[in-house]
C-alpha cells in the first residue's frame, strides 16, 4: 500500500495554503489550494459577475426546466450537498459552463441547438461532473487564481487588462481550460448522471457531432469553448456509446427517455443568434438600435458585446478599445472618476464636440502601483479617452495600448471615437432578432425540402440543418417536428 505524502507550504505569491483533499469522484487524495468552503465562496462571488457580464435570459418555462433537471441530477451526483444553481444566460454563443461551488450556466445559444431532453441531460451531467470532480478548483490551483483576459490584448500585454473591468475574478473563471483527461472524466460522469435520472446517454455523442459541424461551418474560428480541448468527435462517439450501453445495463432499464417533441415545443419562440436590439456589427460598423448610436469598428479587430461594455481589439493583442457608460452627472465629473479609479496621470485634456455632441477628450498615462514599480514587469500604458454626452447618457470610449505603441494606434482610436454618432438608419433602428419556430413537416421528404416549404432561404439551409442536428438529405416524415428560424 502506498502512502500519499502531502507537503504544506506557503509563499507570498499563493492566495491559499497548499493542502491535501479527497476527490469526491475518484476517492483519491490530491493536492489542492482550494477547500470546499473556498469553492463555495468563489462561486458566490462569481455568480453576480457572470450575470452582469452576460445578462439572464428571461424565460420562466425554460428556467424551471433546467432547475428541475439540475436538482434531480445533483441529487444523484458525487456531491449532492452543494447548493447548486442552474441558470440560462443571454448569449448566442453555443456553450455551457460551470464554476466552483455548484453554479452551472447554459447559454440560450446552446438551448437552441439541443434537439431533445436527452442531449441537454448529457451536457448537464458533463458540467455537473466538472463541479463534482473539482476540475475548476484544480485549474484554479494551477493558475494561482491568475486573472484571464477576454481579448487577446490582455494576454499578450497583461498590463492592458488592468483597465478592463470585465476581466474580473469571477468572469475569469469561465476561461480556465480543462485538459483532455478532465473532459473525458466529465463525459463519463455526464453519461452516469443522465442515465441515473432516466435519459438515453447515447444522445450526448450525437450532440457533440452537431457542435463539431457548427465549428466546421464557421471555419473553425468559433468552436464552442467546451469543445476546444475535447477528444475528437469520433473518439467520443465510440467512448460515450460504450459507456451509455454499460450504464443502461447497470440501470436495468430498456426505456430510457429521449423526449424530442416535448423539448422542441418548449423552445418554440427562443431567441436565436445575436439580439440586434442590444447592438450588432455589420460592415465594420457597430449599431445599437435601442440606444440609437453607431461607431466604426477597425478592420480586422474582434468585437465582444456584453450588457456591461463593448470591447474590441486586434488579433495580436497589442491594443484594445472599450465603451462603457460613464458614471457621473457631467463630462468633467466622469473624467475625474476615471482618473481616480484607473490611477491616471493626465497628459492632455480638452472640451470638444463629436458630430455635434458635447464631448471631453483626454490622453493619460496609467500610474503603476508600488509593486509594479518594484517588479518593473509591465510596460507603461497610455490611454485615449473620449467622453460623449448623448441621449441622457455619457459614453466612455477608451483606447488602451503601451506608451511605445500609442502614436501608432492613436489614429485608429480617434477614427472610431470621432465617428460616434446618432443612428438614423430606419432599417437598422427597426432590426429585430431571429427566433426558433417549431413547425410540422407537411410531407415526407428530405429536410431540405421541408425547410424550403417554410420559405427558408437557400443560403441558410446548412445553418438550419445543423440547428436541427440533421443533414439536409436526411429523411423527415410527415407530421414530425423541425426547427426553422423566423423573426
Amino acid at each position: 500500500m502506498k502512502k500519499i505524502i502531502c507537503t504544506c507550504f506557503s509563499t507570498l505569491s499563493l492566495l491559499f495554503f497548499n493542502s491535501c483533499a479527497t476527490n469526491p469522484v475518484t476517492g483519491k487524495r490530491e493536492v489542492s489550494l482550494v477547500s470546499t468552503d473556498q469553492e463555495i465562496a468563489m462561486g458566490k462571488q462569481s455568480d453576480p459577475e457572470i450575470i452582469n457580464f452576460f445578462g439572464l435570459y428571461k424565460d420562466a418555462k425554460l428556467q424551471s426546466f433546467i432547475t428541475g433537471k439540475g436538482k434531480a441530477m445533483a441529487a444523484v451526483s458525487h456531491r449532492p450537498n452543494l447548493a447548486y444553481e442552474f441558470k440560462i444566460v443571454d448569449s448566442p454563443v453555443v456553450n455551457a459552463f460551470a464554476v466552483p461551488g455548484g453554479y452551472v450556466y447554459f447559454t440560450r445559444g446552446i438551448m437552441a441547438h439541443f434537439n431533445n431532453e436527452a442531449e441537454f441531460a448529457g451536457v448537464l451531467g458533463h458540467e455537473i461532473g466538472h463541479v463534482t470532480a473539482r476540475h475548476s478548483a484544480q485549474q484554479q490551483s494551477k493558475s494561482m487564481l491568475a486573472q484571464i483576459g477576454l481579448i487577446g490584448g490582455m494576454i499578450a500585454f497583461p498590463e492592458l487588462g488592468q483597465l478592463a473591468d470585465a476581466a474580473s475574478q469571477g468572469v475569469g473563471l469561465l476561461f480556465l481550460k480543462f485538459g483532455r483527461d478532465d473532459e473525458r472524466e466529465s463525459d463519463k460522469l455526464g453519461v452516469e448522471y443522465s442515465t441515473k435520472i432516466g435519459y438515453d446517454a447515447q444522445q450526448m455523442a450525437g450532440f457533440f457531432n452537431t457542435l463539431a459541424r457548427q465549428g466546421q461551418a464557421q471555419g473553425g474560428e468559433e468552436v464552442p469553448a467546451f469543445m476546444s480541448t475535447h477528444p475528437q468527435p469520433e473518439e467520443r462517439n465510440k467512448t460515450v456509446a460504450a459507456l451509455a450501453a454499460e450504464w443502461k445495463q447497470k440501470a436495468g432499464t430498456t426505456n430510457l427517455k429521449v423526449n424530442r417533441d416535448s423539448y422542441l415545443r418548449m423552445i418554440d419562440g427562443l431567441m436565436y443568434g445575436e439580439d440586434p436590439r442590444q447592438g450588432f456589427t455589420e460592415n465594420n460598423v457597430f449599431y445599437h438600435p435601442d440606444l440609437k448610436f453607431q461607431f466604426p469598428v477597425p478592420v480586422g479587430w474582434a468585437l465582444q458585446n456584453t450588457p456591461q461594455q463593448v470591447q474590441m481589439g486586434p488579433q495580436d493583442g497589442s491594443a484594445m478599445m472599450m465603451m462603457t457608460l460613464g458614471q457621473g452627472a457631467s463630462l468633467q465629473a466622469v473624467a475625474q472618476t476615471l482618473v481616480q479609479n484607473y490611477k491616471l496621470s493626465v497628459v492632455d485634456a480638452k472640451s470638444v464636440t463629436v458630430n455635434g455632441l458635447p464631448a471631453y477628450a483626454m490622453v493619460a498615462d496609467q500610474v503603476p502601483d508600488a509593486q509594479q514599480q518594484q517588479q518593473q514587469q509591465t510596460a507603461p500604458v497610455r490611454v485615449l479617452i473620449y467622453l460623449i454626452q448623448y441621449g441622457g447618457n455619457i459614453y466612455n470610449l477608451m483606447g488602451v495600448t503601451t506608451t511605445a505603441n500609442f502614436n501608432n494606434y492613436a489614429p485608429t482610436f480617434s477614427a472610431t471615437m470621432q465617428n460616434f454618432r446618432q443612428l438614423t438608419d430606419t432599417e437598422k433602428l427597426r432590426r429585430q432578432a431571429d427566433h426558433i419556430r417549431i413547425k410540422t413537416v407537411p410531407t415526407t421528404g428530405t429536410l431540405a425540402q421541408a425547410l424550403r416549404s417554410y420559405k427558408m432561404p437557400d443560403k441558410r439551409l446548412e445553418e438550419i440543418s445543423i440547428l436541427n442536428g440533421m443533414a439536409l438529405t436526411d429523411q423527415v416524415t410527415k407530421g414530425s417536428l423541425i426547427k426553422i428560424v423566423q423573426k
